[in-house]
């Protein structure tokens, strides 16, 4: 390594790639395991922790590599106790992560991206327009703070791709970073039945999330497709609502796991009983459930959520239709943490990075 050489950060590699790397050093293969084990079962933060490497071996990989994590401004807890976490990442952006805690459960909303290629109206991301795709080991890396974050007793239970982004449109990190969390021999060892992957609709990468084994959620938020053009104009005029439709079914074939559908009521848009009535005839044949969202308002957005009672209507027409619908609680929306709310945080850290160049500690290396 040159002096002009950043250290190699060991997170960022794969597999494969880290044991090119062992190989380069000379030392034997079995050492991209050691290494791979303390990265994400022990989670270390450090090289020098890693004692089953000799004070030799330590002493070289620290010449030439690092461990660094994304570092994190001072975590937002709403009323709720749910929990927002604001990244820095190392080009200046910002990303968000929620934590929501449900008695014994902690479920940790992942982002894939700064901001998002597409530009849903009802969603706060949206209006940050795309500034990058999130690396794999950036996306897994909001898991190893948040776990960090956690009292030793409590664990993470289930992790959802909702959070800022479309993850289909960066399937390949998503998808590398899902084989760390599940690998049981080295990695995070998580279940891909404790995983979902959220997307507006990207159709191509529907086979590619079957082959994860993971689970997938659709965000409809329609029942025809001139409502779905205004609301979701960008996936929608690349993929209308009938093969939507087609490919959820086409989904459900050859797949064991039913599809959850997520449906954002919107006041006077898409609340009506009419929609409801629809909703059902769009989805016969489709193994699935169906998750109701009132909107989750945010300042300078034209929607509204619908009262509890036009919600109550829409969910008992869809439910004695015969599909098992469910209401969707509003966590975290006292600090922009609710779906939908996600970046306006994110943002304000862009907007403050070409000014103020001071980073603060990571959470877990504060005093």
């Amino acid at each position: 390594m040159t002096a002009n050489t950043l250290p190699l950060n060991l997170l960022a590699l794969n597999a494969n790639e880290l044991s090119a790397f062992i190989q380069e050093l000379g030392w034997p293969r079995y050492r991209a395991g050691q290494i791979l084990r303390w990265l994400y079962q022990h989670r270390v933060v450090n090289i020098e922790s890693m004692t089953n490497l000799s004070k030799t071996d330590r002493a070289r990989l620290q010449e030439v590599a690092t461990i660094h994590r994304m570092e994190s401004l001072p975590p937002t807890m709403a009323s709720d106790g749910t929990v927002k976490f604001v990244w820095n990442l190392e080009d200046g952006l910002a990303v968000e992560t929620i934590l929501i805690p449900d008695g014994r459960r902690r479920t940790l909303c992942l982002s894939s991206q700064v901001g998002c290629t597409l530009d849903c109206g009802f969603c706060l991301t949206a209006e940050m327009g795309l500034k990058r795709s999130l690396r794999a080991h950036e996306i897994i890396g909001q898991v190893l703070n948040v776990q960090a974050y956690l009292p030793e007793d409590e664990h993470l239970s289930s992790l959802v791709f909702m959070g800022m982004g479309e993850p289909l449109v960066n399937f390949e990190p998503v998808a590398e970073a899902i084989q760390r969390l599940t690998n049981i021999e080295w990695g995070l060892g998580f279940s891909p039945r404790r995983i979902t992957v959220s997307t507006a609709g990207w159709i191509p990468r529907f086979p590619d999330v079957r082959r994860l084994g993971v689970n997938l959620a659709i965000s409809l938020n329609a029942t025809t497709n001139e409502q779905r053009g205004r609301l979701m104009p960008a996936v929608n005029g690349r993929y209308d609502l009938s093969e939507l439709l087609d490919a959820c079914r086409q989904y459900t074939q050859f797949s064991e796991r039913p599809l959850t559908f997520e449906y954002v009521l919107l006041a006077g848009v898409n609340d009506s009983p009419e929609d409801a009535r629809r909703l059902v005839r769009l989805l016969q044949g489709i193994r699935c459930k169906v998750n109701l969202i009132p909107f989750n308002e945010f300042p300078g957005n034209p929607f509204r959520r619908p009262p509890p009672g036009v919600v109550d209507v829409f969910q008992d027409i869809v439910r004695n239709k015969g599909l098992d619908v469910f209401l969707r609680k509003s966590r975290g929306d006292d600090v922009l943490g609710a779906c939908g709310q996600l970046g306006r945080s994110a943002a304000e850290v862009l907007n403050q990075s070409t000014t103020n160049k001071k980073r603060s500690l990571p959470f877990y290396a504060q005093p």
